[in-house]
């Protein structure tokens, strides 16, 4: 019949065909639920089908991530949360390492003595693991914590919109992750001398790398959209980060990074009290208000609520 092969739909190969048989063959598919008609195309018509399906649910895909209102949207309700909750310290870790994990531990009472320390907001992905350690230190403070929740996260208490326990005023489920990134950055944002931000890294995987690189190359290219500079504190708890360090001094040797250029922008502590003295001294507190704003840490059994 004269075809050569030419294109493809999926996996199926495709035949180029004269106009007029292009046309009887697309005809054949439209009408054949209708009519009985005399001539069989199976494999052809199931490849059509196939393809044509793929190309609606990718036409779909795409509309979707392609809506700037949406997207703008929800930016808009993340800074609308900000606004109404206040900037504070922002948590970066793991949603995989639970109650029994010593880095749990060390992030709830670390979240509730900055909190106490800097009497602002926390924020975090309010979702589990480290964040939720976050959530629960700074609710045992007493101060306020909001998140950007993002539909699962890896290790989710189920695949859920909703935080198990925090006020749903206080958090966003953000579909984007482009608008809750958004979120995330102006929540640490400083323009004036009374704001009191920091960005604290825990130990987490690939999520919190792509967050604390983000964030850090904000800080270094100064788009980070804050007036002041902001704190970033990585916690290397168990020398968790040694060996990241370790490759950003390979990277100054391969001459990818500048050499001092990366140390500047954040302070690495191996403990929580690095941290503390850290964020001290970079906002010059003194002792005394220190010591008014301490709180008792409530047992890692007892609910935060209670």
């Amino acid at each position: 019949m004269g075809f050569s092969v030419a294109a493809s739909l999926g996996s199926h190969v495709l035949p180029e065909v004269t106009l007029e048989r292009r046309r009887i063959i697309c005809q054949l598919f439209c009408t054949r639920q209708h009519n009985n008609v005399g001539f069989n195309f199976p494999n052809l018509n199931k490849a059509i089908q196939r393809g044509i399906f793929a190309s609606r649910q990718e036409s779909i895909h795409i509309d979707e991530r392609k809506s700037p209102n949406e997207v703008r949207e929800e930016i808009k309700k993340c800074y609308e949360l900000i606004n109404r909750l206040g900037r504070g310290v922002l948590y970066l870790g793991s949603s995989r390492m639970g109650p029994g994990h010593s880095h749990y531990v060390q992030a709830q009472e670390l979240a509730k003595e900055i909190a106490n320390l800097l009497d602002c907001t926390s924020w975090s992905g309010a979702g589990p693991g480290l964040m939720d350690a976050v959530t629960q230190g700074a609710l045992i403070a007493g101060k306020p914590v909001g998140g950007f929740k993002i539909g699962k996260e890896a290790g989710e208490w189920k695949a859920s919109n909703y935080h198990p326990y925090l006020p749903s005023e206080n958090y966003l489920t953000c579909r984007f992750f482009s608008a809750r990134k958004h979120g995330l950055v102006d929540a640490v944002v400083r323009n004036n001398s009374f704001d009191k931000t920091a960005v604290v890294a825990l130990p987490g995987g690939i999520g919190t790398l792509d967050e604390v690189f983000e964030i850090l190359a904000l800080i270094q290219l100064e788009r980070i959209g804050s007036k002041l500079p902001v704190p970033f504190t990585l916690m290397n708890y168990d020398s968790y980060y040694s060996k990241l360090l370790e490759f950003l001094n390979v990277c100054e040797e391969f001459g990818t990074v500048s050499e001092g250029e990366v140390a500047p922008l954040w302070k690495v502590c191996n403990n929580n009290s690095e941290a503390l003295a850290y964020l001290t001294d970079f906002y010059c507190i003194s002792s005394s208000n220190t010591n008014k704003n301490a709180t008792k840490l409530y047992s890692m059994n007892e609910s935060p609520s209670s």
